[in-house]
Order: C-alpha cells, then sequence, then structure tokens
C-alpha cells in the first residue's frame, strides 16, 4: 500500500512502516530492505516533490521481488507519480 502527498521540498521522502503483526524483528527488516532497494532502482522514475509512505501488508512477507516491484509501481502510475519521460 502507498500513501502520498505533496510537499514544498523539490525531493522525494520516504517513509517505511512495518506493522509487529507481520513477523518478529528478522521478518520485518527484511522487507523493509526490500522496500528500500525497490525504491532506489526506481527512484528515477518518479516525480520530485512528494511524501510517500510505503506499507507493508501480510502478503508482502512472502512476495517475489519482481511481483513487489511491479505492485509498488503499479501504485506510483495510478497516483500519478511516474513521470511521463519514465513510460
Amino acid at each position: 500500500m502507498v500513501y502520498c502527498r505533496p510537499n514544498r521540498l523539490g525531493v522525494n521522502r520516504m517513509g517505511y512502516t512495518v506493522s509487529t503483526k507481520l513477523g518478529h524483528a528478522v521478518v520485518r527488516n527484511r522487507v523493509r530492505r526490500r522496500f528500500r532497494e525497490i525504491v532506489r532502482l526506481n527512484s528515477a522514475a518518479l516525480t520530485q516533490g512528494w511524501d510517500i509512505i510505503l506499507v507493508a501488508r501480510g502478503r508482502a512477507v512472502g512476495a517475489p521481488f519482481d511481483k513487489l516491484t511491479r505492485a509498488y509501481l503499479d501504485c506510483c502510475g495510478k497516483l500519478g507519480l511516474i513521470r511521463e519521460a519514465a513510460l
């Protein structure tokens, strides 16, 4: 799940939230690391000036990396965060 809100800084700020319901610390940290890597690899495709929060759901724990990446890009596309040149 992705939430976003415009900011006036001209750069994107990212936030990651993983509930304790998903598992113990190792599992939560693994999900967080995967989220950070997805954002790092796709940051050039996003427009700047947004506060973006990624919220982990239960399916994120066992999902393959490419499926998480597609879900992230789909959510960003629906929210209008992807630059036209990146399409």
